[in-house]
């Protein structure tokens, strides 16, 4: 995943096993990634205080010293970064523990290179959003580009919105930018100078979520080593952004209306609740109308949220936005590349104008990356485009010169003749593909727990690639 803006991202890989860390670094370069690498506790700090990272892979399992030690000191040292466990089996327990502690997220060995990017890359994106924070509320602007009707709409709704203390609910499919219109509704209210607590309801394990909203005291369960303030608590005197509402559990659904209702925070294993002043933001991909007639989101809670509704729309349906955006990521892209691009081809924008853009803003500055570190410059002409988007524009020019015919399905012929078991793994990683690697997302629409889908994703990571 491209960074936001500003300079190419770094990543700091701190591995001990030599074998891994080749392998590691060799897919995030392959990624576009610029990666240091440690192989002790002592080089990884001398690493990350020499040069300004943002996002850590860290192995718990360090000759020289405890990994929970050396995040705590990174965090401290910058809480802007974020740090990814990666973890054996047998340490889950102390994985559990970092995530307590602070960590974005962790990934148990073996874990496929689709989640291993998907996570570094969900990483960046978080940190830079918490970096461009400063910057957009102290200019007082959305940050989104675009001038089409739709998105003038909504910067008008967001400007009317902003001053006052409503609860707002954002929808949206991923990657049309809830997150921006979220900070977009922070930085233009009075309350811009204070906290941004950024918190994604669907990262984060049931069993640790409600310690993530409302903290917890030292002795409350194994591995509460400390007194820790949750999100609720690091919000006060600014906005509490809780991302993929409708994916929190129901029991803690009912302690969020109590905050709501009362304003004070229960942290786990307290007595006392605590006074806080926060906005809260919210935001889906689903229609959170439908989660509630289907009895996984409260309708009292829903009618609490639901005030000031606000639509992200998909890109496909917002015009020559597409056009603005690639323009924009293009100029911003080859300057950091340190190249000269002369704009798209006619071509390239029709296009782009016409593909559907399933991943919507997400997607287009994933190419438009791609372009400009694949290439020397010039304009961008349709050879330039990556592969998948290549085979793309082939599929849908044979789909349009081909003969009608109700008997002709293309997904069912690239499936007969494969093993069941084969067809399965296609349909999930397709699956997992189309909502941007998210297991949990992945899972509900593919009617399975999120925890069977994780076991089969690391059992099929064993096994050699499906072609």
């Amino acid at each position: 995943m491209a960074p936001l803006r500003g300079k190419p991202v770094t990543v700091l890989l701190i591995e001990d096993t030599p074998s891994l860390q080749l392998i590691y670094r060799s897919v995030l370069v392959g990624a576009g990634h610029d990666v240091r690498v440690a192989a002790s506790a002592a080089e990884g700090l001398a690493r990350f205080l020499a040069s300004d990272v943002q996002v850590v892979l860290l192995d718990l399992g360090l000759p020289d010293r405890d990994g929970l030690d050396l995040m705590a000191e990174m965090m401290a040292t910058r809480p802007d970064t974020r740090v990814i466990i990666i973890t054996a089996n047998g340490s889950i327990n102390k994985a559990v523990e970092a995530m307590r502690a602070g960590a974005h997220e962790f990934l148990v060995k073996p874990f496929d290179e689709a989640r291993f990017l998907n996570a570094v890359g969900n990483a960046i994106e978080r940190s830079q959003l918490r970096r461009a924070l400063p910057k957009a509320a102290g200019k007082g602007v959305s940050g989104f580009i675009g001038s089409s009707e739709v998105m003038a709409r909504i910067q008008a709704k967001i400007n009317s919105v902003a001053n006052s203390m409503a609860t707002v609910f954002i929808t949206g499919e991923s990657g049309t930018g809830k997150e921006l219109c979220a900070l977009a509704v922070h930085g233009n209210s009075p309350r811009s100078k204070g906290p941004f607590i950024a918190l994604n309801c669907g990262a984060i394990p049931h069993d640790l979520l409600e310690s993530e909203v409302f903290g917890h005291v030292k002795g409350s369960f194994t591995g509460a080593i400390s007194d820790r303030p949750g999100a609720a608590t690091a919000a006060d005197g600014g906005t509490l952004f809780l991302d993929e509402i409708c994916e929190m559990a129901p029991a803690l659904q009912t302690k969020l209306l109590r905050f709501l209702q009362t304003s004070t925070v229960l942290p786990v294993g307290a007595t006392k609740p605590i006074k806080v002043n926060v906005r809260i933001v919210c935001a889906t991909n689903r229609d959170p109308l439908d989660a509630v007639r289907r009895g996984q989101f409260r309708e009292d809670l829903y009618y609490r949220l639901f005030v000031v509704p606000i639509h992200m729309p998909p890109l496909r349906d917002r015009g020559d936005d597409v056009i603005e955006i690639a323009s924009n990521a293009l100029a911003r892209f080859a300057e950091e590349e340190g190249r000269r691009f002369d704009g798209l081809t006619p071509e390239v924008a029709d296009l782009f104008r016409r593909l559907p853009w399933p991943g919507n803003v997400r997607q287009v500055l994933n190419v438009i990356r791609n372009v400009v570190v694949l290439n020397e410059g010039g304009p961008v002409t349709l050879q330039m485009l990556p592969e998948d988007m290549v085979r793309a524009i082939a599929a849908m020019t044979s789909l349009a010169q081909a003969p009608a015919s109700p008997e002709a399905d293309p997904l069912i012929d690239s499936l007969l003749g494969r093993p069941l078991a084969e067809v399965e793994r296609v349909i999930v990683t397709a699956t997992l593909a189309r909502y941007g690697g998210s297991v949990p997302k992945a899972a509900r629409v593919l009617d399975l727990s999120p925890s069977t889908l994780y076991r089969k994703l690391e059992a099929w990571a064993k096994d050699p690639i499906v072609r």
